[in-house]
């Protein structure tokens, strides 16, 4: 898959991907916190690699016991699979619309080409659609989705010289 579907992903999703050792404990307390002040939207701050766990390993639903599983099994794959290996994992598994699973999936669905092939704007309009790919629409492009890529090109931007993001996505 392209350099650019990686970058967008980490871009969107997870800015410390690279430092963090599976937690982001930052997100989590704000997400706590916003959860706390609004009790009727749920916000999250998982990280990639707790994503990919819970998408791996467990089932979707909220609970203390899938929770605490989930943080099990991010501990694990941290330490046995490393980055690289986390977010390919994850960017075959994401749900990226209706129906559609993984980057190669959402590629050939929404662009017509494979993810290999994505440029940036395609690659950032995906990552655009995780946080609820059945709500948040690549084709047709819903408004969120649309507004949301131009910020996550802009960060790619930003991203993309970092050594410790190179060294995930192997641009260079």
């Amino acid at each position: 898959m392209s350099s650019n579907a990686k970058l967008a992903v980490i871009a969107s999703e997870d800015q410390l991907f690279p430092d963090h050792n599976g937690f982001d404990w930052k997100s989590i307390q704000k997400a706590l916190d916003y959860n706390q002040r609004k009790p009727g939207r749920i916000r999250g701050g998982s990280t990639i690699s707790q994503q990919t766990a819970k998408n791996v390993f467990l089932w979707q639903g909220r609970s203390w016991v899938r929770k605490g599983l989930e943080t099990y099994f991010t501990f694990m794959i941290e330490k046995i699979w490393g980055k690289k290996r986390i977010l390919e994992v994850y960017l075959n598994v994401a749900e990226t619309g209706k129906g559609i699973f993984g980057i190669e999936k959402a590629a050939q669905k929404y662009f017509g080409r494979s993810a290999q092939k994505l440029s940036q704007l395609q690659a950032a309009a995906i990552a655009a659609s995780l946080p609820n790919p059945k709500k948040y629409t690549v084709k047709p492009m819903s408004p969120y989705v649309s507004a949301r890529s131009r910020k996550i090109m802009q960060q790619m931007n930003f991203l993309r010289p970092d050594r410790d993001i190179q060294a995930i996505i192997g641009d260079k």
